[in-house]
């Protein structure tokens, strides 16, 4: 059981892993491809590798005709929602800021928690709320107040974080009935259908004039099969084994592991502005998600089962 709980872990380490890289692999790609061709090549190649793999395996459950309107809400908010606002936010900013915004995902459930499942928010909450919004200020922000970052590029990774909100309340009640396999399978089917038509309205004249090289076919690789494929199943494991709240603890990695990537393979800038914001937003998250905690039994008791769990 230990051991199981202790894999669990593990795959989610992972996933916030393979999601911090994905924003560097997904600028480097942004210098060839639009963002909504970006992802609808990323979700083809995902759903291409994962469904005959699973169907092969016997793995890949059949739909429930009264699900089908969840799995259809599931894959609007994720990946096709989610995807066009995070892919135009890390276009038109930098992946440490899209990585850093994308983080307080968790700073909005407890929120989201409070207005659709009617719990109760403490102050820690709206402290936490206050710290991470003053923290990405900090890194938005030049000498002089002028803002270092595009305003809509900020409003995209926003958009991005709501959907993502949603979704988890989605994805909570897909995950205790279908395996994580099965989701992020169909999610990245219908999600791929749903960018489509944009493809071709948006994107069709330029496809032709794509000059293919190794970095672009290896980055959008490493994306779709670490970023939309591994890194969603592990995820959806997660929520299923340790909840939401406790997954979601673990995005706390993505800017980190962003940041430090970004700085050796793309050569971001990192100005002590950024590593500043980066560390309130951090503490915001932590701060909001307290309530949450509570509910399994708080903090204390969360890292007292952790430690229980490793012996």
């Amino acid at each position: 059981m230990n051991t199981n709980r202790n894999f669990v872990y593990l795959l989610v380490i992972l996933a916030m892993f393979f999601w911090g890289l994905s924003f560097v692999w997904t600028s480097i790609v942004f210098q060839y491809l639009n963002p909504i061709t970006t992802v609808f090549i990323r979700l083809i190649i995902s759903t291409s590798l994962l469904f005959p793999i699973l169907k092969l395996m016997g793995k890949l459950e059949r739909i429930q005709k009264k699900d089908y309107k969840l799995f259809m809400v599931s894959a609007l908010l994720n990946p096709f929602l989610y995807f066009l606002g995070e892919s135009y936010g890390v276009k038109l900013s930098t992946p440490t800021i899209a990585a850093v915004v994308i983080a307080t995902i968790p700073v909005f459930s407890p929120v989201a928690a409070y207005f659709f499942l009617k719990e109760r928010l403490k102050p820690v909450n709206f402290i936490g709320l206050a710290i991470s919004f003053f923290g990405i200020l900090i890194m938005l922000m030049r000498k002089g107040m002028s803002l270092d970052a595009n305003i809509i590029g900020v409003m995209c990774l926003l958009f991005a974080v709501i959907s993502a909100v949603f979704y988890s309340i989605v994805l909570k009640k897909l995950s205790n009935h279908y395996s994580a396999f099965t989701i992020v399978t169909y999610q990245n089917l219908l999600g791929a259908l749903y960018f489509l038509p944009f493809v071709f309205l948006i994107d069709g004249s330029s496809l032709t004039a794509i000059q293919i090289d190794f970095r672009l076919v290896s980055s959008i690789l490493l994306l779709a099969v670490f970023g939309s494929s591994l890194a969603f199943v592990f995820f959806t494991i997660g929520t299923r084994e340790l909840g939401v709240t406790r997954t979601n603890i673990f995005s706390n990695f993505i800017p980190l592991v962003t940041a430090v990537f970004s700085f050796f393979i793309i050569d971001e800038r990192l100005s002590t502005a950024k590593i500043i914001g980066m560390t309130l937003v951090i503490l915001g998250v932590i701060l909001a998600q307290m309530k949450g905690l509570s509910s399994f039994g708080g903090m204390y008791r969360f890292f007292v089962d952790r430690n229980q769990n490793t012996n």
